[in-house]
């Protein structure tokens, strides 16, 4: 093994310990914050989680998108989506099962869908232009504010884990660990993605694919961390908030942001078969949130199974 291959492998290791702590922190910070400031968990999942867990998505997309590497971008966009819904899911029903809010089935899963057939329409004419990247992260700021604007209302009483006695979290200390979370994520993430792109050169990769799998797993690596860990902790309202709202984030700030600073451009045989292959994961997820109030671990090895077809569908249609 050469000392490049070594390196890489260390700097995949690295950033797989930084991702591991930096999530362990956001999940502490968020559940704080929940308490103190009488949001529910959901809100914070959607919220958040979600914009710091999408952090990687979009600094490595709009990086690769600078070097005209647009294949990488939106392979990172489309691949972390359907890993979130199905790999991220499925591997965090298998190890802790989380509890389905119903507030996500009235409100958030109808915008996800809006936000799988946006990338479709989008993509057309085989370009997302600025404008269309415009529109795309006005829905990002849409929803956001939405989902901050419900916050006093509805709340899901059992959304929220009691205070044992005579605690007082601090606010502050919550947004200091919840920052220095979403800190360690992106750098860990960075470290992760860069390593996994040196190892993938190797293997004489496609970028489409690259994206498609090593990145988009890599920088899915803080939505799954952040759900696994939340939902250990009894959080599942919070880890599968993280889930839905990262994709809805992945597709409105980060695509968004992509084709603003660079129209995105696109052949349509990737717009065929990504794009498909991207509904047809989100409704099954779709289907396993719209079920019962817990995502079964049947439930999850089902997905876990549904996403390694994708990948093999993806590779070689």
């Amino acid at each position: 093994m050469s000392l490049d291959t070594i390196l890489a492998v260390a700097r995949l290791g690295l950033g797989i310990g930084l991702l591991f702590v930096g999530a362990l922190w956001l999940g502490r910070g968020s559940e704080t914050l929940a308490r103190t400031l009488g949001v529910p968990q959901l809100v914070i999942g959607l919220t958040v989680a979600a914009y710091g867990t999408s952090a990687p998505e979009l600094a490595v997309s709009t990086e690769a998108a600078s070097d005209h590497l647009t294949p990488i971008a939106l392979g990172n966009v489309i691949g972390s989506c359907v890993a979130n819904i199905s790999l991220i899911l499925g591997l965090t029903a298998l190890i802790a099962p989380p509890r389905i809010d119903g507030q996500l089935i009235r409100r958030e899963v109808p915008i996800l869908i809006g936000s799988v057939i946006a990338v479709p329409i989008t993509l057309a004419d085989g370009v997302i232009s600025r404008l269309e990247g415009a529109i795309l992260v006005g829905c990002a700021v849409v929803f956001t504010i939405a989902s901050l604007a419900v916050t006093g209302r509805d709340v899901d009483d059992q959304a929220l884990a009691p205070l044992p006695p005579g605690e007082r979290p601090s606010r502050v200390s919550a947004l200091i660990v919840s920052g220095l979370g979403v800190v360690m994520l992106v750098l860990g993430s960075e470290m992760f993605v860069g390593g996994a792109r040196a190892v993938a050169g190797r293997w004489g990769m496609s970028d489409r694919m690259l994206g498609m799998t090593l990145i988009a797993i890599g920088t899915s690596l803080p939505e799954l961390l952040t759900a696994v860990v939340t939902s250990m902790r009894g959080q599942g309202a919070i880890a599968v908030g993280t889930v839905v709202g990262s994709n809805l984030l992945n597709v409105f700030l980060v695509l968004g942001t992509v084709a603003y600073l660079h129209p995105v451009r696109v052949g349509e045989r990737m717009h065929a078969v990504d794009a498909i292959g991207l509904g047809v994961m989100t409704l099954l997820g779709i289907v396993v949130l719209r079920g019962r109030r817990t995502v079964t671990r049947a439930e999850g090895g089902v997905l876990v199974v549904a996403y390694v077809g994708f990948l093999v569908a993806a590779a070689y249609l």
